[in-house]
């Protein structure tokens, strides 16, 4: 291997991230800085610190990131409603651009000129992580060493870290069967028996929702306020956007909502199937179509929707820096310029139900023409023979050639 003198690594203090640690300095004879991010994932990054450090390692970046996640990523992405295959939440997608970003600025920060990460070369965790670090600096060498070394097993990898002196901490109880990641927006599971399409998870998997049927029998009320097609406030109190996140997972999680168990295909090419809680992305999606509906113009709406498949797959590919993106991007949100008021959900037994929605400022629903009732001459029915008339020309025509 050639030496690389100072490399950042992406670095959740477990056993693989602590395996790849030892790793470089070794096969590279790197300096290695280490980078944690807390981007929600419900679990404590400080011990990351103390295993860094008692693994030699000088320069530690440990950086809560859960607003900037929420307000730079996961709140863009949803002003798109968007949503891969029509049923994934991008929650694993949208962290990496973000992670990604902060491995190239720690990099220049440092002096490093290599950045590392811990996914595999099977799955599409690699390609984000490495095109966004390409986007941000043309330069920056990538380290994958699950495309380079053979420990291929869980158990190889132990070896590794018993032969050089990894602290590993074996936690009490039964160990999770499953991979699993998880942020502000969602947890995911693969492995064990999810590998089987046929199998279904078992109810202990699931960590941040109950059931649809042990959900409770009252449905719960929720009033969220938009500005710009982002939420700003929960039944009248602001929030920040992380904020917001934590509310409604924890609300929709309660009430059974926002479970998904698909077959997904990566863009390495290959099908795989995957479970995912996302309790306050579901909640999010459901209520920002509702506003739109009501203060969006029909085509602008339309257009959005035709649009949205290549948003989401430009987001799961690992696209999110590249200038289509960033191009679709100033479309969408100048489209939310409008997107202003309130909705009214029914959170009940999994189900996300929209029961009101308004806009004192934006409202594009006009009672007076929609009306069933006498409309006292806002709308004159008899324009719609000539509409008619002008629209079905075409198939009319097309109708005598048939005959």
């Amino acid at each position: 291997m050639s030496k690389i003198n100072k490399v950042v690594l992406a670095y959740s203090g477990g056993l693989d991230t602590s395996v790849i640690l030892k790793w470089l300095q070794d096969k590279y004879d790197s300096e290695v800085v280490t980078f944690t991010a807390d981007l929600g994932q419900g679990e404590e990054v400080e011990p990351a610190r103390a295993k860094a450090k008692s693994l030699g390692i000088k320069e530690i970046f440990i950086e809560d990131l859960r607003e900037e996640f929420a307000r730079d990523y996961v709140f863009p992405m949803f002003r798109a409603n968007a949503i891969y295959e029509g049923e994934y939440l991008l929650g694993t997608s949208i962290a990496r651009p973000l992670i990604a970003k902060r491995l190239v600025e720690i990099a220049r920060e440092t002096g490093a000129e290599a950045v590392s990460h811990g996914a595999t070369g099977k799955g599409n965790d690699q390609v984000r992580f490495e095109l966004g670090a390409y986007a941000l600096n043309p330069n920056i060498k990538v380290i994958a060493p699950w495309r380079e070394w053979d420990l291929l097993s869980r158990q190889k990898l132990l070896d590794y870290a018993e032969t050089h002196g990894i602290p590993v901490e074996m936690k009490q109880g039964k160990k999770s069967p499953y991979s699993m990641d998880a942020n502000l927006l969602h947890i995911s599971y693969e492995g064990g028996i999810l590998e089987d399409p046929w199998a279904e998870p078992e109810e202990s998997m699931w960590r941040w929702s109950v059931s649809p049927e042990d959900a409770p029998d009252t449905a719960t009320y929720l009033e969220l306020t938009y500005e710009n097609g982002d939420i700003v406030a929960i039944n009248g109190e602001r929030m920040s956007p992380a904020t917001v996140m934590t509310y409604l997972n924890k609300v929709a999680g309660e009430n059974g909502i926002g479970r998904l168990d698909i077959v997904e295909n990566r863009y390495v090419g290959m099908k795989s199937r995957g479970c995912y809680e996302t309790p306050a992305g579901t909640v999010m999606l459901k209520a920002h179509r509702a506003i739109e509906s009501l203060t969006l113009d029909r085509e602008v709406a339309h257009l959005k929707d035709e649009l949205m498949p290549r948003y989401a797959q430009m987001i799961y590919n690992g696209y999110w820096w590249a200038p289509e993106r960033v191009m679709m991007q100033a479309m969408i949100d100048e489209s939310q310029k409008t997107v202003n008021g309130e909705v009214r959900l029914k959170l009940y037994k999994g189900n996300v139900i929209v029961v009101g929605r308004e806009s004192k400022t934006d409202s594009l629903f006009d009672e007076s023409i929609a009306t069933f009732e006498d409309d006292a001459g806002a709308y004159d029915q008899k324009d719609a023979e000539g509409f008619i008339k002008l629209n079905a020309l075409r198939l009319k025509i097309a109708g005598n050639k048939k005959r």
